[in-house]
């Protein structure tokens, strides 16, 4: 049918594309083929499913991620304004109850008139565009085969790894406290305080507790992607590494004792009801039965009850300057887009905000309009200048960071100076960028 966009993958970055292209006024075909195949990771048939971490990251208008989602809500991107909607407590990040956030992207996105979601699996890239393919890190064979002759290379693999989640209830509170580091956001997080005798015990047993098997082409290629590192590794890595990573003691105090801990395991709030706790940087893939064992030495969840025990699963990226422009754009197919961590654009967010760039690109389209690059001083922009412009050769999945940002002009002191800055620079751009080409 002419005139519409094909977007391929219900996760994050096919929802918002397809919700763009569709406020456009763009007739839009979204294909999931969740729940008639699932995948080895997720549970539901929901868009939007998320199967690692249930935090977008901060908020502070000071942080990368902060000032990322404050471009999304400026563009009007309708995952921001669900996870909005269903956030839960989690200090200054921005998390969500997980299944109220899917089911309320699946509702705005499957109820807008211009939207039609087709539940089935898409095999090949479809001939006639636009389209955007969103298919994400778990893209299915037959289709993983597609893009991979189309871009003229073999696939790149790395590995996402997911936390476990604990009943609240079963928690020992006579051990842990409640608290955010440095007292912000109150009461968001359960802290589980370890002794340096405590912490030693533990990363013993974690080093020679027991992996779950690995598939073949993982035993192969056995690189792991440092934004999700199974806590396994970081402890291979040394034996303070935790104590110095996502067990870092700052800015917490153990009541029972008022000193700070040697360690602490935080566990972030993963449901509305609060009923759910997942273990904040304990992606891992032992055993369950490992996982039963090692993590019960933690001190208050002696007898934790888990509701989801933490596993691996592959993940698939393009290497992006070699395939795309900045407009996400195929350099090799010019209707075909690509969108979400399939890009190398690492996270949430990312996924989110190519999601967005390439709905609204492939709509332009349609009606006969030139594809948009954003600017390079925004973090959506400077996001997407990183996707087609790294270094082939040292490509690797990236998070939103200032990094990316061309400098400020003179000197600013101080990192949340700096940060402001960036943010205020950025938002000021994109405001009046967007409202010089109708987006605003």
């Amino acid at each position: 049918m002419a005139g519409q966009v094909i977007v391929v993958g219900g996760g994050l970055a096919g929802s918002e594309a397809a919700w763009q292209a569709a406020e456009q006024g763009v007739r839009v075909l979204l294909y999931e083929m969740r729940p008639q195949r699932m995948t080895p990771a997720h549970r539901t048939g929901y868009l939007a499913e998320l199967v690692c971490s249930n935090s977008l990251g901060s908020n502070l208008p000071d942080r990368a991620l902060g000032l990322l989602k404050a471009e999304l809500r400026l563009l009007r991107s309708v995952v921001v304004e669900c996870a909005d909607r269903t956030a839960v407590p989690a200090g200054s990040a921005l998390a969500v109850d997980r299944e109220a956030f899917a089911r309320e992207v699946t509702e705005r996105v499957s109820q807008h008139p211009n939207v039609t979601v087709v539940r089935e699996e898409v095999t090949d890239i479809p001939a006639e565009g636009p389209v955007v393919l969103a298919t994400g890190p778990l893209t299915s064979e037959p289709l993983a085969e597609a893009i991979a002759r189309l871009v003229g290379q073999e696939h790149l693999y790395f590995y996402d790894a997911m936390a476990p989640i604990v009943l609240g209830e079963s928690v020992d509170m006579t051990v842990a406290f409640r608290g955010a580091r440095y007292g912000r956001g109150g009461e968001d997080y359960i802290n589980c305080p370890m002794t340096k005798e405590e912490y030693e015990r533990f990363v013993d047993a974690l080093l020679a507790a027991e992996q779950a098997p690995l598939h073949p082409f993982e035993r192969e290629d056995p690189r792991f992607f440092e934004a999700c590192l199974p806590v396994e590794e970081i402890a291979r890595r040394g034996r303070e590494a935790l104590a110095f990573g996502p067990l870092r003691p700052v800015g917490l105090v153990d009541p029972r004792t008022g000193k700070r801990p040697y360690a602490v395991v935080q566990l972030r709030q993963d449901n509305l009801a609060g009923t759910l706790y997942n273990m904040v940087g304990f992606q891992t893939n032992l055993r369950w039965s490992e996982q039963d064992r090692v993590f019960r030495l933690i001190p208050g969840l002696e007898r934790a009850e888990f509701v989801r025990y933490g596993q691996m699963h592959r993940n698939l990226f393009i290497n992006a300057p070699t395939a795309l422009r900045r407009t996400l754009q195929s350099r090799v197919r010019p209707d075909l887009f690509f969108a979400g961590q399939i890009t190398g654009t690492e996270g949430y967010v990312g996924s989110v905000a190519s999601g967005l760039v390439a709905g609204l690109n492939a709509a332009r389209l349609v009606r006969g309009e030139e594809p948009l690059a954003f600017p390079e001083e925004t973090m959506v922009g400077a996001f997407l200048r990183y996707v087609a412009e790294a270094s082939p050769e040292e490509f690797q999945p990236m998070k939103a960071n200032f990094g990316l940002l061309p400098p400020l002009e003179g000197r600013v002191r101080g990192k949340k100076e700096r940060g402001e800055a960036y943010a205020r620079r950025a938002l000021e751009r994109l405001e009046a960028w967007g409202k010089e080409r109708g987006l605003l």
